[in-house]
């Protein structure tokens, strides 16, 4: 699979990341699913509902705010079609907690890599329909998404 985006929302997710640090950030991906190709429109973040000692190495988005990103979608269009999170101090890949947890199969879910507060290296997955592992996503940066 890959996932259409715009410089804008790469950066987004990174700051949020250095942001958080030495937390974990999270936050859905809104866009459109067209002819295979995922085409993300925006970004939105949301707070980790991870108790807070637990932040600094797991995230939690809550059934609420997936909920309210849905309807938030519905109203524009579009559709949540991932999630993304960061890895403080550690590589911009999946976990196995993160196999355990991530939401659905044919969704993105990227990973930002935030050493020592620097983000770094943003990459983007799809889980097997088997939950057995993650496959790299190809992410395509563009100039301009059509909507």
């Amino acid at each position: 699979m890959t996932i259409r985006v715009k410089r804008e929302h790469l950066e987004a997710i990174k700051r949020h990341g250095e942001q958080s640090f030495p937390n974990e950030c999270c936050g859905l991906l809104l866009g459109k699913l067209s002819e295979g190709v995922k085409i993300l429109v925006e970004t939105m973040p949301i707070a980790n509902a991870r108790e807070t000692e637990a932040q600094r190495n797991r995230y939690l988005i809550s059934s609420d705010e997936r909920f309210r990103a849905e309807r938030y979608g519905r109203g524009r269009g579009i559709s949540v079609i991932g999630c993304y999170h960061s890895h403080p101090n550690a590589p911009a890949r999946p976990s196995g907690f993160d196999r355990d947890h991530a939401p659905f199969p044919v969704e993105s879910f990227m990973i930002v890599s935030v050493r020592d507060g620097q983000p770094e290296e943003l990459t983007s997955w799809v889980l097997a329909d088997d939950r057995s592992e993650f496959y790299p996503e190809e992410i395509v940066e563009l100039d301009k998404i059509e909507e």
